[in-house]
């Protein structure tokens, strides 16, 4: 038998501070050979603690945008930078979320248009409209060594009543100062 248990997310102050800060080592890929399923897995692992780190700060909200931003932006730098590692970093200041994704690779990413039957080629445009409907934006720095995203945060609702969350907050993580 499976338990699942809710939770009415915390009121919590937003403060200014790091969210995460975490590094992959990926294997350069050859010519268009598929990144090695190890690396594609990384990906998955590092949206899931990102999730798992904004829901202990109080940011549910954000998990499911930031989640695509995450696993667009990771896989970008696996499949095109040709780096042996990649840093994510979250860090919230002034009342927005920046995320960044950094390979030390210079070039920048750029949002191409593409047809209706071509399979991929569609993750920056997702970044761009998630990050414009979240009152943010997105780019790169540092010769397009990085990508970056900000997402303005959600004002609390004080008089709305609180909801139920089928996730639970992971009890081993320290809390980090969000």
């Amino acid at each position: 038998m499976t338990t699942t248990a809710l939770r009415t997310p915390r009121a919590v102050q937003h403060r200014d501070g790091e969210v995460l800060n975490e590094r992959i080592d990926i294997v350069p890929r050859n010519g268009d050979d598929p990144p090695r399923p190890q690396d594609a897995t990384r990906v998955g692992i590092m949206r899931r603690i990102a999730a798992a780190k904004l829901r202990h700060c109080g940011l549910e909200t954000l998990i499911d945008d930031v989640m695509v931003i995450v696993s667009e932006l990771l896989t970008n730098a696996v499949l095109h930078s040709g780096t042996r590692q990649i840093a994510l970093s979250l860090r919230v200041e002034r009342g927005v979320l920046h995320i960044v994704v950094t390979d030390g690779m210079p070039g920048h990413a750029r949002r191409r248009e593409v047809g209706d039957d071509t399979e991929s080629g569609r993750g920056l445009a997702l970044v761009e409209v998630l990050a414009r409907e979240n009152g943010g934006s997105w780019g790169t720095s540092n010769a397009g060594a990085e990508t970056w995203c900000s997402l303005v945060l959600p004002r609390k609702q004080p008089d709305q009543p609180p909801r139920a969350s089928l996730r639970c907050p992971l009890p081993s993580m320290p809390r980090p100062d969000c």
